[in-house]
């Protein structure tokens, strides 16, 4: 029988993802350019090459790692696997094979693969029940983001000063608009400023938020926290909002989440002040935001992924503040 992932948390996370591929990607990138006819050619004797050379973790490791390590709290009596990750690549099989050697050399359990040999990866999400897909290329995550398919992000590069996560746990910081709710109340604020927004904010407080791209993957979260042996309260699965919201317009998210029959472990109203240090303290094995002006410093030390808006979002039309 086939298995089913309706109850899975299954993350598909591209292998520059899961790993440092940058200079076999800049090795490509420069025979294309000087000679496109044999660059392929050229790409593939490079990788044969170093097959069983190690390979440097990539932005999402830390997180398909502490995931993965969740199924140990597997039911016996639930065929279900708690966690599934399914790395996704361009590659062809032969020129992925870097990859699996490293999957192996760290122990992980990963068991599902989609090397494409040059197509999109984008087209398989749907086939492998994918509800978070990371990856490096801005193309890819677009697109996804566009149709709808999951949950994606880009992922900024391997921080430089990594802080330490915690020891069995997975810890995970949103913001909250255009990444968990829609770009309304951001487009609110974008166009009519401050005051606007918090007035609407308020007068709209016992109306839950329209769901964002990051709605079904919360919610499967959650369902993640149902599944473990664990109250909801202990739960090694952590969830932190990090917004800039304030009051008066903190309780639509409260009360949305309560309307969602989501858990959230905490909450950061932070009414303008920097991410940066909260996240730092939190200590997150990723985090997702829209703009890079909150990224780019939390980068510096979590992990951390992009959030797009969808192509024909009115928030494209605006400088981020």
């Amino acid at each position: 029988m086939p298995v089913e992932l309706k109850d899975t948390l299954v993350i598909g996370i591209s292998a520059t993802a899961l790993f440092d591929l940058s200079e076999a990607d800049l090795y490509f990138q420069t025979r294309l350019a000087s000679d496109p006819e044999t660059a392929i050619e050229d790409y593939r004797q490079f990788m044969l090459a170093r097959e069983h050379t190690d390979l440097r973790p990539g932005t999402g490791m830390p997180l398909v790692q502490a995931l993965l390590a969740l199924n140990r709290h597997q039911n016996a009596a639930d065929p279900a696997p708690l966690v599934e990750v399914v790395v996704m690549s361009r590659n062809s099989p032969e020129t992925g094979m870097q990859v699996f050697h490293n999957i192996r050399r760290l122990g992980l359990g990963i068991t599902r693969h989609a090397f494409t040999g040059g197509e999109s990866v984008v087209d398989y999400l749907e086939a492998f029940d994918v509800d978070l897909f990371l990856t490096t290329n801005t193309d890819d995550a677009q697109r996804v983001i566009n149709e709808g398919a999951c949950a994606a992000a880009i992922l900024k590069p391997v921080p430089s000063d990594l802080t330490e996560t915690p020891a069995d746990q997975v810890r995970l910081a949103f913001d909250g608009d255009a990444v968990l709710f829609d770009d309304s109340s951001e487009l609110v604020y974008k166009t009519q400023g401050l005051d606007a927004f918090k007035a609407s904010e308020d007068e709209q407080q016992d109306l839950p938020l329209p769901e964002g791209p990051y709605a079904h993957f919360l919610t499967k979260l959650s369902r993640l926290q149902q599944r473990l042996p664990f109250s909801v309260h202990q739960s090694p699965v952590r969830i932190a909002i990090v917004t800039a919201r304030a009051a008066p317009a903190e309780l639509r998210v409260l009360k949305t989440l309560r309307c969602w029959g989501v858990h959230v472990h905490n909450v950061f109203f932070l009414g303008g002040l920097e991410k940066a240090p909260v996240l730092k303290a939190f200590r997150p094995h990723i985090f997702f935001d829209d703009q890079d002006l909150h990224l780019d410093p939390a980068s510096r030390y979590v992990s951390s992924g992009k959030v797009p808006y969808r192509s024909d979002s009115l928030l494209l039309k605006k400088t981020d503040s």
